[in-house]
Parts: structure tokens; C-alpha cells; sequence
């Protein structure tokens, strides 16, 4: 079964590799099923399919990788736009609203996902929730100094926060800005776009997970039968 899951997602990271175009600035997510796409846009460009692409990567991970499957990268200063965007999600909505930040990425990730013309979201099908907020955190991005007052804030907004801890690392987690990052439960998220706003305008937040009406594609991979197929909405 694991094994069908590596395959799902690379069905899917394929899926969304086959759609970039020659002559493209590029948005390179983070994580698992993005990391594929990332290999396989490398592979296209190898092979001559694709030419004068590049890439801004919204975390280091993701910067590794592209220099690692050769796509040349550049930065937000030298680009003045970006023409699609893949990234990956920890929880898409029917509306196409998303958690994101499992990576701690999703600052970097919500600049350039929302600049893109074009944002393709690539997840797996377990991903998909009726209700953002039903099986995964709210990750909120927090300068270190602002760290008691802003989790007393968000309990006051009803959440559970909690700082999240490094694994293999003692102490927290660390963003590659150098902040923390608040994982916070909610019940049940019933308007994102309020909640995503609210919290933001916390003093100390940088941002939060929530990305409200950014995504314009989401590629969902699944396994049905023993085979790993890939659905669109």
C-alpha cells in the first residue's frame, strides 16, 4: 500500500509537471507530492520537451530540490510575475480553500501561490474535507517575542494553540524566517476568509495557513482498485 502511495503521488506531481509551458517563471511548492512535480518539470526540461523555464522556491526544501533536478531559479526581486504556481495542501474545502503550512513553509508558499496567474494545488484524496479545519491544525506563523500574546489571543478566538516542537530537534520548530510557528485547533472553521483576516491582523502573526479563494486547480490523486488515478476540481 505504501508503495501505491509513492505511485499516487507521483501520478499526480506528474499530472502537474505536464502542464508547465516553455518561456515560464514558475512557483515551486513544498512538500511530499510537490517535490515529484518538481523532479518531474527537471526531467521535461532535461529532455528538451520544455525549455527557458524558472523557478522561485517557497522554502529551502524546495530550492534544494529544483538545484538537484537542474532548474535554474531566480527570486521575487528579479521577476515581476509568475505564471503557475504547484504546491501541495494539507486540507482543500469544495470552495478550493486550503490549510496549508504542515511544512512550516506557508508564509514563503502564500507570497508566491498568490502571485501566480495560475496556482495548481496537488494533494492526495484523504486531503479533501468538507470543513477546513476537521483533520488538520491551523498553523500560524508568529515572530518569537510576540509568542504569549498571541496564543492568549487565539484562545480568546476559541482555538487550542500549541507551540510546535521539532522532531529530531530539541525545542521548536523554526521557520526559515527565523519565527515560530502556533499550531491552533478550531472546532469547525466556519468562514476561513474572516478567520484567515482576523488573525492576521494579530500583532506578532506574519500569517496563518489559511489560503482563501488562491487556488485555481487542485489535482487530487486516489487509489481506487489498486490503481493510482488522478481526479481534477
Amino acid at each position: 500500500m505504501a508503495d501505491l502511495v509513492q505511485l499516487m503521488k507521483q501520478e499526480v506531481g506528474k499530472a502537474a509537471a505536464s502542464r508547465v509551458k516553455s518561456n515560464s517563471i514558475l512557483g515551486l511548492g513544498t512538500g511530499s507530492t510537490t517535490a515529484f512535480a518538481i523532479q518531474y518539470i527537471g526531467e521535461r526540461l532535461a529532455k528538451g520537451e520544455i525549455t527557458n523555464i524558472v523557478g522561485v522556491p517557497t522554502s529551502f526544501g524546495a530550492e534544494v530540490l529544483a538545484k538537484k533536478y537542474g532548474i535554474p531559479l531566480t527570486t521575487l526581486d528579479a521577476v515581476d510575475h509568475i505564471d503557475l504556481a504547484i504546491d501541495g495542501a494539507d486540507e482543500v474545502d469544495p470552495q478550493k480553500n486550503l490549510i496549508k503550512g504542515g511544512g512550516a513553509a506557508h508564509t514563503r508558499e502564500k507570497v508566491v501561490d498568490s502571485l501566480a496567474d495560475f496556482f495548481i494545488v496537488v494533494v492526495d484524496g484523504n486531503k479533501v474535507v468538507e470543513k477546513l479545519g476537521s483533520t488538520f491544525l491551523l498553523p500560524v506563523e508568529v515572530i518569537p517575542m510576540a509568542l504569549a500574546p498571541v496564543t492568549r489571543h487565539l484562545e480568546k478566538l476559541g482555538g487550542k494553540p500549541e507551540l510546535r516542537m521539532g522532531i529530531k530537534k530539541a525545542g521548536p520548530v523554526v521557520t526559515d524566517q527565523g519565527n515560530l510557528v502556533i499550531d491552533v485547533k478550531f472546532d469547525s472553521i466556519e468562514n476561513p476568509a474572516e478567520l484567515e483576516s482576523t488573525i492576521n491582523n494579530i500583532p506578532g502573526v506574519l500569517d496563518n495557513g489559511l489560503f482563501v479563494a488562491v487556488a485555481d486547480l487542485i489535482l487530487v490523486g486516489e487509489i481506487k482498485d489498486g490503481q493510482a488515478t488522478v481526479r481534477e476540481f
